[in-house]
């Protein structure tokens, strides 16, 4: 694994810079900064991050479809809506750890609808078909509370918590989601084997021993896990799964197994220089305010996905 190796240092220097980077430009002018904004901050982006990334990896692998996503299951939609739910009735303001639990608690609601809808032998199609009616359901009931917001200070606040970020999170947040993500990425880190050989077909797969049915749901256990944690802590925070298997796999190949780590890796160091360039944003453009963190990652992996379609095409 020469590549994780090489990338690793590159990690550690991203993170440097990301303690180190602030609206007011380089430096730490007070200790408290440093460990109540700019750790947590960091922290949080190095968890999801790798957890968004090892769960594309491990989707995309899964279902044998480069355009896999961990949305895709309709997962971090769910935790999305939980934390929702704690903004819209106020459970948040009371109680701050209410939205990354309440967050959780709507993506292990999502895993088990997933699997409750994919049936008892689940199959890659239908784990998809699942995941997109789930996602289906969570977009509209997201939808059905942001217009029954009861004012609009709660609206502009649910809908810039649903553009995502990683800013004015608390060490006491990073360890709250800290578990499930770990606990998520070592679900998946242990199926690269399962994996591989699904690349030769779920019926192939079958003959050669691999327990489908069984690997399809830790996919999707580890994916709620990972996947649905980041988004409790961060709201909608997309792309990076699609894009970073992707990008690995024309240097790695094509088997899922070893793209597992790396995407982990690579998936941390994306967002946390993605969270850079919304810090620098501030300083070379004429904003008032950072923009948001999910905004960008869509920025970049929408055309990456335009790329890959051609790709497809041809």
């Amino acid at each position: 694994m020469k590549s994780v190796r090489w990338a690793l240092p590159f990690l550690a220097l991203l993170c440097l810079l990301s303690l180190l980077l602030g609206t007011s430009g380089f430096g730490v002018p007070m200790p408290v900064i440093l460990w109540q904004l700019r750790l947590p901050r960091t922290l949080l982006a190095l968890l999801v991050g790798g957890g968004l990334g090892i769960s594309g990896a491990a989707l995309q692998g899964a279902l044998r479809n480069p355009l896999a996503d961990p949305g895709l299951l309709g997962i971090s939609g769910m935790a999305a809506l939980g934390a929702v739910i704690a903004f819209y009735w106020g459970l948040a303001a009371g109680f701050a750890p209410a939205l990354p639990l309440f967050g959780l608690l709507g993506a292990g609601l999502g895993a088990a609808a997933l699997l409750l809808f994919a049936g008892r032998a689940p199959t890659g199609p239908a784990l998809i078909l699942a995941g997109i009616g789930l996602s289906a359901a969570a977009a509209a009931l997201l939808a059905f509370a942001l217009a029954l917001a009861p004012n609009t200070y709660a609206l502009a606040e649910l809908t810039f918590w649903l553009l995502g970020g990683v800013a004015d999170r608390t060490l006491a947040d990073c360890l709250l989601a800290a578990p499930p993500i770990l606990l998520g990425m070592l679900v998946l880190l242990r199926l690269g084997p399962n994996l591989d050989a699904l690349t030769l077909g779920e019926e192939t797969a079958s003959t050669l021993g691999v327990p489908v049915a069984s690997t399809l749901r830790l996919v999707a256990l580890g994916t709620a896990l990972a996947a649905g944690a980041a988004a409790a802590l961060t709201g909608g925070v997309g792309f990076v799964g699609l894009i970073v298997p992707n990008l690995l796999r024309g240097w790695m190949g094509e088997r899922p197994g070893t793209l597992l780590l790396p995407s982990l890796i690579l998936g941390a160091a994306l967002l946390l220089a993605s969270d850079l360039l919304v810090r620098l944003s501030v300083l070379v453009l004429p904003l008032h305010a950072e923009p948001p963190l999910g905004v960008l990652t869509a920025l970049i992996g929408a055309p990456f996905l335009v790329v890959i379609a051609r790709r497809w095409g041809q």
